[in-house]
This record gives C-alpha cells, structure tokens and sequence, in this order.
C-alpha cells in the first residue's frame, strides 16, 4: 500500500483498529489469567462454573478467539487484507467457546448473557465485517 493511499484511510479506521486491538489484547490476557489455577477464586461463581471443568477444545477455541482477534486488529492496523481471514478464524474460535458456554446449562443473568456470551460474538462479528469494509474501501490491502 503507498503513502498516498494511506493517507487516504479515515480517521475512524485508525479508531475501529485501536479498539479491535485494545478489545482482543483484553481478552488475551483474561485467557492468560484464566489458565492459572490459583486465580479462579477472583472470579464470580458463573465464571467460575465456565471456567473450572471447561476441555480442551474450549480451551483452544477461547484462545483461538482472542489470540486471532489480536493478531487479526494488528494486521488491520499494518494495512493487510488477511486480518479479515484472521478475524473470521478468531470469530469461530468465539463461536465454539460460546456454544461450549451456553451447553453447560448455567442459569445466566441477563447481564451475564450479555458480556459473556452475546458480545464477544457481536464484536468479532463486527471486527470481520469492518476488515472486509476497509478492504472494499482501498484502506487494507
């Protein structure tokens, strides 16, 4: 991608990267802390329930999401098409967690269905099509 082109990329662009990144980077290092035993007790009993028993492949598909997600906002933020690739890699890895979540049967408040299953689904969703968005533009190439 030239200098001209970029130069071209809206101000937004630069915003939508940063929160992707910010977002993702959040959730990878929750991935991190969830994977250390000793600090399961800093976390409300419905997390914990996630948490405690949850496989490997949830394991995998949790850090699939935010691991993907990072990499795939760094990859928006240098201007490469593949972050779009990348985002819809992490949002299925969002996905298979969220489904694993949603199988164990946990009664979910309305706030809970809302930060732990219904958002990380929205965002991922909305950071895959905003790749795709920036390449129609000419922003990501």
């Amino acid at each position: 991608m030239s200098d001209d082109s970029r130069a071209a990329v809206h101000k937004s662009f630069w915003v939508i990267g940063a929160f992707a990144l910010v977002w993702n980077g959040l959730g990878s290092v929750n991935y991190l802390i969830q994977v250390t035993a000793e600090s399961l007790d800093a976390y409300r009993a419905v997390e914990q329930a996630i948490i405690a028993d949850r496989p490997a492949w949830a394991t995998g598909a949790f850090a699939v999401g935010v691991f993907g997600g990072t990499v795939g906002a760094v990859l928006l933020l240098l201007g490469k098409s593949v972050a779009f690739h990348v985002f819809i890699v992490s949002l299925i890895g969002v996905v298979v967690f969220t489904v694993h979540t949603l199988s164990l049967g946990l009664d979910f408040g309305i706030g809970e269905m809302v930060v732990i299953v219904a958002m990380p689904t929205v965002v991922g969703l909305l950071f895959a099509w905003y790749a795709k968005y920036a390449e129609g533009k000419g922003w990501v190439s």
